[in-house]
This record gives C-alpha cells, structure tokens and sequence, in this order.
C-alpha cells in the first residue's frame, strides 16, 4: 500500500513541475495580426494568479486595471487573443519584460487582412483558457517568411537538458549518500533490533521454564 501511495505522490509532483514548466517556458506561434484593442480588466477574481504585475510605474495594488490584448488568427483559421502586460524586475516569470507599450505599438503596425496576410511569429509564455479567462502573455512579435515558417526552440532545448542533468546530479548524490550513510545505519538498527529480540526470547524462555518449575508434578506433592 505505501508502494503505490509514494508512486503516486511522486507523480503528482513531476506532473506539478511538468505543468510549471509548460506555463513558463517561451513558446512560438505563427500567427496573422487581426487588431488590438485595451480593456478595463477587473482582477478581484481567483484566477489573478495567471496575470502579471501592473506597467512598471504604475500602482501595482489597484483592482482593476487597463489590459491591452492583441488579436491574431494563427495558420489553421482558429483565432488566438494575447494579452501584453509587463513583467518587470522581480515577476514570475522572470522575462524582465519592460516595453508592452512598444510591442502594442508594433502589432498596430503589424495589422493585415486575410487577402493579404503577413504572418508573425509571437513568442509568449501562458496558456489560453476560455472557461478560466486567462490569456498568454506576449513577449516578442517579428515577421516572419510564411505560414509554415518552422520556430526552433533552443532555449527551451538547452533549458531543459540543464534541467535533467541538474536533477540527475541531485538523484545521483542522493542515492551514493544513502548507501553509505542511511542504508548502513538502518541495517545497524535492524540488527540491533534483532539482537534485543533474541534476548527478549531468550529472557521470556527462561521465564517460562522457571514458571514451569512451580507447576512440575515434583512441585504438586
């Protein structure tokens, strides 16, 4: 039983930081601008956590604010909306993006009409959700050639392979630490149990015979 429940739990975690790393990491659509637009967003509600801080300057702490969101329609006709909010300093995660007034700037610029597309390659971090309400960020927006312009994601690669072996290195330095510390310490406590069991049997042996002795057919006499 406690087989399971640890796998269990260890799949659970992995699945939490599998998660983490998919919501944060950059990822690249190909995509036509179709307009932007600012809205008056409210952000009182439980899925606050998927926004970002307020414009560097800005109060941070107000309820609502000014959101601005950029439309696009990507290479397969389904329609995806970005939202385009500064990540500052000190924000999670730590893209050290400034400049959302220039790159709204620029997908006004980037505007096109489906008889005459001209196709961008958004890089943004987030997930797209209708029933939370929640929006990817946009990062960066720059042309691309065409709609099956491929993206390769080195940063993510090489991330994810420094990752792994940081994780390995961890795993590798647990496990050489528990065979020479933990697993001979417990097998001393095995065997130290082991001994204070055999003298427990043997005491209560003893025992046992002595009162035997008092009920022997010699004692009933």
């Amino acid at each position: 039983m406690f087989y399971y429940i640890r796998w269990t739990l260890w799949a659970i975690f992995w699945l939490l930081i599998a998660a983490m790393l998919h919501y944060t990491l950059p990822q690249h659509d190909i995509v036509r601008v179709t307009g932007t637009e600012i809205i008056r967003q409210d952000f009182s509600g439980w899925n606050r956590m998927f926004y970002a801080q307020a414009d560097s300057g800005n109060e941070t702490s107000a309820q609502n604010r000014d959101l601005r969101k950029i439309n696009t329609t990507r290479t397969n006709g389904r329609v995806m909306v970005y939202r385009n909010e500064d990540t500052g300093f000190f924000g999670w995660p730590p893209y050290f993006k400034l400049d959302s007034s220039n790159l709204q700037a620029e997908a006004s610029d980037a505007i096109s009409t489906r008889g005459a597309p001209e196709w961008y390659a958004v890089r943004h971090y987030g997930w797209r959700s209708e029933f939370l309400t929640i929006f990817p960020n946009a990062i960066s927006l720059r042309p691309v050639e065409g709609p099956d312009t491929r993206i390769i994601p080195w940063f993510n690669i090489f991330f994810l392979i420094i990752f792994g072996a940081i994780i390995w290195a961890i795993t590798s330095r647990i496990r050489r630490f528990r065979r020479k510390r933990i697993d001979p310490a417990l097998a001393e406590v095995g065997e130290a149990l082991d001994r204070v069991g055999d003298r427990a049997e043997a005491a209560g042996g003893r025992m046992g015979r002595w009162f035997d002795s008092f009920g022997g057919p010699e004692n009933r006499r």
